[in-house]
C-alpha cells in the first residue's frame, strides 16, 4: 500500500476520530488504504466504509474482512450508497483531500510535471471530459475562471491568451506541450511553483473537486451521529478555508449562523483550534506531506 500512496498525518487523523470499537466509519478516500487500515484495527465489531472513485485504488481494498465495504465511487455520493447498504447515520469521516502519490507516479494519466503523457487528470476514468477537452474547448472567460479561482492566479490574462493562441494552430493533448507553452515567459526559479498551480487549476476543474467537497461536508453533517467526529486532510488553501468555515460555522460562509433572538447556532464543536501540520520529520520522509493541515471536529 505504501507504494500507492504514504497516509499523512496517520496516528493524528486517526486519533482526531476517537474510534468507538463498535462504531460506524467512513474513509471518503480510500486510495492506499493507510488510514483505513489503522481505523479496521481498532474496530471490534463495528464497520467502516471506503470510498474511492479510481478503479487503481481497489486493488487495496480489504475484501476479506467482514468489517469492511468497498464503495467505487466518488465521496460526493457518500449518502445515497450508504442508504443503499442500509445505513443511516456514522460515528466519524475522515477524508484525505490530496491526490495519491499513485497519481504522480502513473506516467500515462497527466497528473505530474515530470513525464510527457496525455493530459487527462481524471480521478474517474468514467468522467466525460480530460483536461485537454477543457484546454482545448473552453473559452476565455471560464479558462481564466479557473485559473484564478483554482489557483488563486491573479491576472491569468497571459496564460489564457497564451492556450488560446496556441490551439488555434495545433491542439494541446500532452503536458510538456502544455508546459512548452510558458518555458520562454517564467523563469527557472518560478516554474515549479508556477507548473503545480497551473496544473492543480486544471485538475480541480476536470474533477470538479470543490464542489463534491462541500456535497461531501454537508451530508457528513447530516449524518453524523451527535458525537460524531469529522476528520479532513487538505493541502491547498481553498479545500482548508471551505473546511474551516465548515466546522466553525456548519456551512461555507464566514459568519455563523444565528437564530431568532440573534444568538449564534452551531453545528461542531472544534477539536483542535488551529491545523494540525507534519512534523519535521514526517515532512523529510515524506515530502508530499509538507502543504497538509489536519483539521477536526465533533457534532454537537
Amino acid at each position: 500500500m505504501s507504494n500507492f500512496h504514504t497516509p499523512v498525518l496517520l496516528n493524528e487523523a486517526i486519533e482526531g476520530l476517537n474510534i468507538c470499537k463498535n462504531g460506524t466509519y467512513v474513509d471518503a478516500t480510500f486510495g492506499g488504504g493507510g488510514h483505513s487500515k489503522l481505523i479496521i484495527s481498532k474496530l471490534l465489531k463495528g464497520k467502516l466504509i471506503g470510498f474511492d472513485q479510481d478503479k487503481a485504488a481497489l486493488v487495496n481494498s480489504f475484501d476479506d474482512d467482514n468489517r469492511f465495504i468497498m464503495i467505487n465511487k466518488n465521496f460526493k455520493y457518500l449518502k445515497e450508497e450508504l442508504l443503499n447498504l442500509n445505513i443511516h447515520s456514522i460515528d466519524g469521516l475522515i477524508a484525505d483531500l490530496g491526490v495519491s502519490s499513485h497519481h504522480f507516479t502513473d506516467n500515462q494519466r497527466g497528473f505530474s510535471l515530470k513525464y510527457d503523457s496525455k493530459l487527462d487528470m481524471r480521478m474517474d476514468h468514467d468522467l466525460e471530459f480530460d483536461a485537454a477537452y477543457i484546454l482545448n474547448n473552453y473559452n476565455a472567460k471560464n479558462l481564466s475562471r479557473i485559473f484564478r479561482e483554482h489557483a488563486d492566479f491573479h491576472s491569468p490574462n497571459f496564460i489564457v491568451k497564451s492556450i488560446i493562441n496556441h490551439r488555434e494552430k495545433k491542439l494541446i493533448t500532452t503536458t510538456f506541450e502544455l508546459k512548452e507553452l510558458f518555458t520562454a515567459s517564467v523563469s527557472n526559479k518560478h516554474e515549479n511553483k508556477f507548473f503545480a498551480r497551473l496544473f492543480q487549476a486544471i485538475r480541480i476543474e476536470v474533477n470538479d473537486e470543490l464542489s463534491a467537497l462541500k456535497e461531501l461536508l454537508n451530508q457528513a453533517l447530516e449524518i453524523l451521529n451527535p458525537s460524531g467526529r469529522l476528520v479532513v486532510i487538505s493541502y491547498h488553501s481553498l479545500e482548508d478555508k471551505i473546511v474551516k468555515n465548515f466546522m466553525k460555522f456548519g456551512h461555507f460562509l464566514n459568519s455563523p449562523v444565528k437564530d431568532f433572538f440573534g444568538n449564534p447556532s452551531f453545528s461542531f464543536k472544534l477539536i483542535n483550534r488551529k491545523p494540525i501540520v507534519p512534523s519535521y520529520h514526517e515532512i523529510k520522509l515524506n515530502n508530499r506531506a509538507r502543504s497538509a493541515k489536519l483539521r477536526v471536529c465533533e457534532k454537537l
